[in-house]
């Protein structure tokens, strides 16, 4: 029957439920979750065979920034949903397994799996005339749906486009061995017995340097800028439970700043003393790396540091301080670039536009009646934000809160961004950045209102 709330289509173009919410991983179903506690009507859609995102990739082999040794990096008492803690028996950071285990477990204990359709790709969500959003799929059928909804929540994550230094290094072409993107990295025992090049000092370059240590016959970390590596305890607590205690909050960043250096200089002392690069900004001013493996690595011989690399010759590389290694792969922890191809051009950031532009880096000022969830890069577990984002998303659709004019919300935007360039510079992956405990209490405003 056309309209009907649990998607089902005759052909033309049906009106279907009120809302659609494009990804199922744990933005998605925070997502249904606040829609299902308010009574709105909505369908999920989820390209995957199952739900739980990123963290379900490694165990169903899939292509996808997760690999095998994933675990969280932020306490699961702040990564579990408020209403459905993670199970006390799971360890303080869980592997990708248990994610998705507990991530399906709270879809089935809140109701939301009749709402999902699994393998369904969206392919275009378009505005149409009368403001509603027409979203166009295809399930695993290969059948193409077309329907109309209110509103669009988009929770699809934004690591989805690999990048790959352009140019490669000199040589590239004729480098004898493999060079892969760490979206294509899955298992440290893929490379038993190889050498092996990692390069980025991001989370995943770290996390995937130490899992190869323990398999390939050796391993290079290659370190263009160096960025703060920062365990995950300090003093014995979670680093993210710190951040969450009353003492720190009432700290200011100065104060928090200072806190956390003298801390790092105690627990690890200077970087160089490991043979990498002194960070060029202080803590804080760019992403940190979260590890508690990576420099016990090097200080153990099993992964060594290396600068950027220079130039590749059959399987020689060589780097920016006259050394080479014989290498039979490198693996490019170089990040993402986040891509909406479903959504009309520009929206939230096009070719070209340096900064991602959502009023409380939620709503689209100029396109009524679309969202995003999940598109903030906090330092700490993102469930809170999300959770909040979601409960604030599922007022606006229920009329119970208003948004402000389009002038008012750029005008915020700007403020934000301009704020954001101070400390980060001006640049995609910066302009989502949050700060866990400021962006909370905004959320919390803004549902106040």
């Amino acid at each position: 029957m056309e309209g009907s709330s649990d998607g089902s289509r005759t052909g033309g173009v049906p009106t279907a439920a009120t809302v659609c919410v494009i990804g199922a991983g744990l933005s998605g179903l925070a997502v249904a979750h606040a829609l299902s506690a308010r009574g709105i009507d909505y369908v999920c859609l989820e390209k995957a065979p199952d739900v739980g995102g990123i963290w379900r990739q490694p165990g169903a082999g899939e292509r996808g920034p997760a690999y095998v040794s994933l675990h969280l990096n932020s306490a699961k008492q702040l990564t579990g949903y408020a209403d459905f803690p993670m199970p006390s028996e799971l360890p303080l950071y869980p592997r990708h397994c248990d994610v998705a285990a507990y991530l399906r477990s709270f879809a089935e204990w809140a109701g939301l799996l009749p709402r999902v359709e699994l393998r369904t790709e969206v392919l275009s969500v378009r505005q149409d005339g009368d403001g509603a959003w027409t979203v166009t799929s295809r399930d695993a059928r290969g059948e193409t749906a077309v329907r109309r909804f209110g509103q669009v929540i988009v929770a699809s994550g934004h690591n989805t486009e690999a990048v790959l230094p352009n140019p490669l290094p000199p040589g590239a072409d004729s480098f004898a061995g493999t060079i892969l993107h760490s979206m294509d990295y899955l298992d440290g025992r893929d490379f038993a017995g190889q050498r092996v090049v990692v390069v980025g000092m991001g989370a995943s370059g770290v996390d995937i340097a130490a899992d190869l240590s323990r398999h390939a016959e050796q391993t290079v970390l290659s370190v263009r800028r160096a960025l703060h590596v920062v365990p995950k305890q300090l003093f014995g607590m979670s680093v993210d439970l710190i951040a969450d205690a009353p003492w720190w909050k009432d700290m200011s960043f100065a104060e928090q700043r200072s806190f956390i250096e003298q801390a790092l200089l105690v627990a690890r002392g200077k970087l160089s003393d490991y043979g990498l690069p002194e960070p060029d900004h202080a803590v804080f001013s760019s992403a940190v790396t979260i590890s508690d493996e990576i420099l016990s690595r090097i200080r153990h011989g099993a992964v060594i540091p290396r600068p950027a690399i220079e130039s590749l010759d059959g399987g020689k590389v060589s780097f920016t301080d006259g050394s080479a290694v014989e290498a039979d792969a490198i693996v490019y922890c170089t990040g993402f670039r986040m891509d909406f191809p479903f959504l009309p051009a520009g929206c939230p950031a096009g070719p070209g536009q340096e900064a991602v532009e959502l009023y409380e880096r939620v709503v689209a000022p100029d396109r009524p009646g679309l969202y995003f969830v999940g598109l903030i890069r906090p330092v700490g577990s993102i469930t809170r934000l999300v959770e909040a984002q979601a409960r604030w998303v599922a007022r606006i659709v229920d009329g119970d809160v208003g948004l402000p004019p389009a002038r008012e919300m750029r005008e915020e935007i700007d403020a934000y961004l301009s704020r954001i360039e101070a400390r980060y510079g001006r640049t995609a992956g910066a302009s989502i950045q949050v700060d866990v405990g400021g962006y909370l209490r905004e959320l919390s405003e803004l549902q106040d209102a």
